[in-house]
């Protein structure tokens, strides 16, 4: 049985329509779950963040005390902690210079 070349031609579009029509709905299922993990994604930031903005509020308080108490260790003993602070520079200067 001999097929003509109009035959081929067609066979041939009837395939490439189908494979577009394939495409098409693959294109459109991967549209939907990208839609869903994003969804999902935000979802999960949003909660990240919520729990890190109630615990950094909640300690809040407390770094602020600390942060007063270590002001007046400073301004109480000023020379201990110039010699502290030029330590933590020797130190970190010692440590960018070994890279």
């Amino acid at each position: 049985m001999a097929t003509t070349r109009e035959e081929i031609q067609s066979d041939l579009e009837a395939q490439v329509a189908q494979l577009t029509k394939q495409v098409s709905s693959l294109t459109k299922a991967m549209s939907k779950r990208s839609a869903s993990a994003l969804a999902e994604g935000r979802e999960s930031a949003s909660e990240l963040y919520d729990g890190f903005y109630d615990r950094f509020t909640d300690a809040l308080p407390a770094m602020r005390k600390q942060a007063r108490a270590a002001q007046k260790t400073a301004q109480d003993n000023p020379m201990t902690t110039a010699l502290v602070g030029v330590a933590v520079f020797g130190l970190l200067a010692a440590l960018l210079t070994r890279r």
